[in-house]
């Protein structure tokens, strides 16, 4: 007789390495792994163009490490798996949860049609080093804010479980099927090649995830408290894209972490990991985090509708050098630093006035690691109408935030080079340099970099105003 067969749905755990589901399908018999790019289920939560690419890379690279046996299939999961069951007679489908409403919704639907059919599903935590409904308040209700969230909820909740090592020996089924689809078939790559330069920046597998936490925890914690908020600085782990897309747990970071000597560094690491259950946490129990105000008084806040401003702003043409750095970092590398996040989102949302919404959009397209759940908390965050969110009254000034943050202009010469002649002293506001200053860099406003699209003084005025209406109302 035949080994019994289970299907091993791949989603967000690219990986072989601690996959809870698929070591449970390796236990079964053997084991057929697919990927459905789901599109239809998904809507207009369907993934931007930056997360396809990484997606299509991913792909690749988990179906070497399956020595060819991965199976891509395109349309409706609910639709896909039935028809897989019948024709491999899998008695099994094993998957690791994901947390984004729809797919919540897709995966229940899908549960309990298969489990009325005679199917056996197993679905596991393989993203989440706790399950949002385990880190509740004692009355039983969600945080809203971080720090208890953390101190109080994970860290006194049963530690994270060691990670799984990958299964040995497993048997892969090998028959083919008329539904598969080969990789370039998902059309994940774009037409227009505009995604070369994201290249050389990211080696995408599991291997290349591992290699960066080794390179991180050796290179890059020390000084990680204070040294992430310098943008030219290594003090960041660039682990976002291989955690959302599953190269890495974060069971195997927090573990690895926990190697490291105890320091304020090593504890403001992991309270970041914390920081990406608060907003999965977030967006279970909100689950319209993504298009509406968690504070309902924001809804009555008068945002602008101005397209050119949201060009300028989404092109790095603001006329304001910290912002247009980190926008173009965005555009050329599928990633920003995290203080530079904040600064290009409080620009927009208070100076420009634009809807966070708006912001939201366009890292979800530009992102490679664009995620549901941190994409809306953190601009829900600095709009302040989210949980735990910075007042809507603290405007950064990225004229003072460039010049603290990023003191001799590595940062902003690498990705503005138009400026790579300005001195320290006019980099960050090259506007109010003297003329023969300019002159002498070769800037000319309005030709080779542009003025600032807005006035950094009237426009906080007006932010503080419109915040100021919102509360008497």
């Amino acid at each position: 007789m035949s080994d019994p067969v289970a299907i091993m749905w791949f989603r967000q755990d690219l990986r072989l390495a601690d996959n809870p589901a698929l070591s449970r399908a390796a236990r079964n018999g053997s084991v057929l792994p697919i990927y459905i790019l789901d599109d239809e289920n998904a809507a207009s939560q369907a993934m931007g163009a930056a997360s396809r690419w990484w997606l299509h890379h991913a792909l690749d690279k988990l179906n070497s490490d399956l020595h060819g046996a991965l199976r891509f299939y395109r349309g409706r999961a609910d639709d896909i798996l039935p028809r897989l069951i019948d024709t491999h007679g899998a008695s099994l489908v094993c998957w690791n949860r994901c947390y984004e409403p729809w797919r919540i919704a897709r995966d229940k639907d899908i549960k309990t049609a298969l489990v009325n059919d005679g199917v056996v599903v197993d679905s596991d935590n393989g993203s989440l080093l706790w399950e949002p409904w385990e880190v509740l308040k004692k009355d039983g209700t969600p945080y809203r804010v971080f720090t208890p969230f953390y101190r109080r909820g994970c860290l006194g909740a049963a530690p994270p479980r060691k990670p799984l090592p990958a299964p040995q020996s497993m048997k892969l089924v090998d028959a083919r099927d008329a539904m598969a689809v080969p990789l370039d078939d998902l059309e994940l790559l774009p037409e227009i090649r505009w995604d070369r330069p994201l290249e050389p920046h990211w080696t995408i597998g599991e291997d290349g995830a591992r290699r960066q936490l080794d390179a991180f925890l050796s290179d890059g914690l020390s000084n990680y408290k204070e040294g992430r908020n310098f943008p030219a600085r290594e003090n960041v782990s660039r682990l976002s894209p291989h955690l959302h897309w599953g190269a890495i747990s974060p069971h195997q970071v927090w573990h690895a972490a926990a190697t490291m000597e105890p320091s304020a560094d090593l504890d403001h690491f992991r309270s970041e990991l914390g920081w990406r259950e608060f907003s999965h946490a977030l967006l279970y129990h909100f689950p319209d985090l993504p298009t509406a105000n968690l504070q309902s008084s924001f809804d009555r806040f008068a945002w602008r509708s101005d397209p050119d401003r949201l060009r300028c702003w989404q092109r790095g043409q603001t006329g304001v050098p910290i912002v247009d750095a980190g926008m173009r970092e965005l555009w050329q590398t599928g990633y920003m630093h995290n203080r530079v996040r904040m600064i290009v989102g409080s620009f927009l949302v208070k100076n420009l006035l634009l809807h966070w919404r708006d912001g939201a959009r366009w890292f979800w397209d530009c992102l490679v690691d664009a995620d549901l759940a941190n994409n809306s908390a953190s601009w829900q965050w600095i709009a302040g109408c989210g949980a735990d969110a910075a007042p809507f009254f603290r405007i950064f000034n990225p004229v003072l935030q460039g010049k603290k943050f990023d003191p001799d202009g590595r940062y902003t010469r690498r990705f503005v080079p138009e400026l790579a002649n300005m001195p320290d002293a006019h980099l960050f506001s090259p506007w109010g340099a003297p003329e023969d200053v300019r002159e002498t860099a070769g800037v000319q406003l309005g030709t080779t970099y542009p003025r600032p699209i807005v006035d950094l003084r009237r426009s906080r005025e007006d932010a503080l105003s419109a915040y100021r209406q919102i509360n008497q109302s």
